[in-house]
C-alpha cells in the first residue's frame, strides 16, 4: 500500500469566500467564550498542538465556553462553507485538532468533571484532559479507564477507542462510555446513549471524531485508587527471551495483571539511577490493580523469572502512574507515529522487533506493545465501531525529537521498522495512533463496520462537514 502522508489530505478545498469582518464580529458578539484571529497575540500560541511536525494557520479559532458556544461554531463554519477542526486536548498524532484556512473549535473551557460516587459514575466536559477526571474520580477511591499520558485530551482517546493501563480489567475508554452530548453538523443538540440515538452511540464507539462535537461524556467508574505498578526493565540482549515470556504471560495473566512491553532510551533522569542514563533497554510498565496484600505475591514469579536490571514497581496511586511520562512527552515535541494491531508476537516478529529497537534513533523515540485482551475481548467486534476486538496487541512505533532537524532521522527509522513489521500485523491501526495515511488504511482499521459507519455517517453528516479525521465517508 502507498502510505499518503502529506498534512492536509482529509481538509478538502479551503472555503472559496472568506467570512466578512462583520459576520466575524457578529459571530464574536454572541459568544461567552473567546474568539482568536490571525494577528491577534495569542495566535501563535492558540494554533499549536502536542505534535510539532504539525504547523497549520487557522483563520479562527473559538474557544468555546458552552454548548451554546459550539452550536453558534457549528452553524458559523457550515453557513461560510469553512473548514471546521475539533480540538479537544490537542494531542492527536496526525494533528486533526487542527486545520490549514478554517475554524477551530475549542472545547478547552468546556472543563468539568462531575462524580457520582453513589451511582458510580463520572460527567466529564469535552474540554477535559485525562489529569482532570483522574484527579476528580480519586477523591472517591475511583477511576475511568484511560489512557497512558494524563495531558491527552478525553474527546480524542474516547472517540478513537481509548487503551490504557486498565484495558484488560474493564475493558476500552468507549466500553465504559454510558452516554454522550453531541452537537451535529446542522447545529442540532442531541443525547446519544444505549436507548437514545443507538446508531449515533455505537458509531461514537470507535469511529472517532466523523459525527458530531461531543460537548460531554458520562463514564462508568471503576473502585480503582492504588495500583502496584511501575516499569521493570532488562538488558537489551535479554529482550528476546523478556519477549517470548511476556507473550505467554500476558494473556494468561489474571486480568487485574496487566503491563506493556517497551524498548527505550533509559531517561538521563530521576528515577531512573544515573549508570543507566542513556542506554537502550528493554521493559515492561506493570499496572496491577488487585489487592495490593497480594501483590507480592502476583509479582514473585514475574521477578524470579528473569531479574529485571531496575525494579521500580510498588504502590502507587492511580493518578500518579497515569501521568508517570508526561514529563517526559511535554508539547511541543516532533512526533512520527506509525501503528498496527497484531494477534499473535511471532519468534520472526520478537526478531525484527530487536533488530530495529537496537537502533533507536533519539531519546525519545521508542516502541509499545499493549495489551487489548481480558475485558476488551468479551465485547463483539460490531457491539461497537471499534473492530479489532480480536487483536491481542496494539503495536505503536513512535521517532520523538525536540530538533525539527531530526525529522528526517525519526520519521525514516519508524517507517522502515513498520514496513517490516506489517507484513505479520493483523492488517489495521488503532486509529488514535495513525498520522494521515490514507482512505485505505482507514478502511483497513473498520473492517467490517466501515459500511456501516458510513451509513450513520449519511444521517448525521451527509455532506462531510466533519472531515478533518481519520475520515469516514458518507454512503452514497
Amino acid at each position: 500500500m502507498t502510505e499518503k502522508e502529506h498534512n492536509g489530505q482529509n481538509e478538502g478545498s479551503p472555503a472559496s469566500v472568506l467570512p466578512k469582518k462583520e459576520q466575524i464580529e457578529a459571530f464574536k458578539s454572541g459568544l461567552r467564550g473567546e474568539l482568536i484571529q490571525r494577528g491577534d497575540v495569542r495566535y501563535n500560541e492558540a494554533r499549536k498542538v502536542y505534535n510539532a511536525m504539525i504547523d497549520k494557520h487557522p483563520i479562527l479559532i473559538v474557544l468555546c465556553a458552552d454548548v451554546s458556544d459550539v452550536i453558534a461554531a457549528v452553524n458559523f463554519g457550515r453557513e461560510n462553507n469553512l473548514l471546521v477542526a475539533i480540538r479537544s486536548g490537542g494531542h492527536n498524532a496526525g494533528g486533526l485538532g487542527i486545520c490549514e484556512n478554517g475554524l477551530v473549535i475549542d472545547l478547552s473551557l468546556i472543563h468539568y468533571t462531575r462524580v457520582d460516587p453513589t451511582a458510580g459514575t463520572a460527567l466529564v466536559g469535552g474540554g477535559c484532559t485525562w489529569g482532570d477526571v483522574d484527579h476528580a474520580t480519586h477523591a472517591f477511591g475511583l477511576a475511568v479507564p484511560s489512557g497512558f499520558i494524563a495531558s491527552t485530551g478525553v474527546g480524542g482517546l474516547t472517540l478513537g477507542g481509548g487503551i490504557g493501563h486498565l484495558t484488560r480489567k474493564c475493558g476500552l475508554t468507549i466500553d465504559n462510555l454510558l452516554a454522550a452530548d453531541v452537537v451535529l453538523a446542522d447545529g442540532r443538540f442531541v443525547t446519544a446513549s444505549e436507548r437514545q440515538n443507538e446508531d449515533l452511540f455505537w458509531a461514537l464507539r470507535g469511529g472517532g471524531g466523523n459525527f458530531g462535537v461531543v460537548t460531554s461524556f458520562l463514564f462508568k467508574a471503576h473502585p480503582i485508587n492504588i495500583d502496584y505498578a511501575g516499569p521493570m526493565l532488562w538488558e537489551l540482549d535479554q529482550a528476546p527471551e523478556i519477549m517470548a515470556w511476556y507473550r505467554a504471560l500476558l494473556p494468561q495473566a489474571p486480568e487485574d495483571l496487566s503491563g506493556f512491553f517497551v524498548f527505550l532510551v533509559v531517561p538521563p533522569a530521576p528515577p531512573f539511577p544515573a549508570h543507566l542514563h542513556n542506554r537502550r533497554m528493554c521493559g515492561v510498565v506493570w499496572c496491577y490493580t488487585g489487592p495490593l496484600e497480594k501483590a507480592e505475591e502476583v509479582f514473585k514469579p514475574i521477578r524470579g523469572y528473569l531479574a529485571p536490571v531496575l525494579d521500580l514497581v510498588g504502590p502507587i496511586p492511580h493518578p500518579a502512574l497515569q501521568s508517570m511520562f508526561d514529563a517526559l512527552y511535554v508539547p511541543g515535541l516532533q512526533w512520527y507515529w506509525k501503528a498496527d494491531f497484531f494477534n499473535e508476537l511471532s519468534d520472526e516478529v520478537i526478531r525484527l522487533h530487536v533488530k530495529h529497537s537496537s537502533h533507536l534513533p533519539t531519546m525519545h523515540s521508542t516502541i509499545h506493545l499493549y495489551p487489548v485482551n481480558g475485558a476488551a475481548h468479551r465485547v463483539g467486534k460490531q457491539e461497537t465501531a471499534w473492530s479489532y476486538r480480536d487483536a491481542t496487541w496494539a503495536e505503536v512505533i513512535v521517532g520523538v525529537d525536540p530538533d525539527p532537524a531530526k525529522k528526517d532521522r525519526i520519521v525514516n527509522w519508524a517507517r522502515n521498522y513498520w514496513n517490516d513489521l506489517h507484513p505479520y500485523s493483523a492488517g489495521g491501526s488503532y486509529v488514535n495512533f495513525m498520522m494521515e495515511e490514507g482512505e485505505e488504511r482507514v478502511k483497513a482499521s473498520y473492517r467490517d463496520n466501515y459500511e456501516r459507519l458510513q451509513r450513520i455517517k449519511r444521517v448525521y453528516d451527509p455532506m462531510n462537514f466533519f472531515r478533518v479525521n481519520q475520515n469516514i465517508t458518507p454512503a452514497r
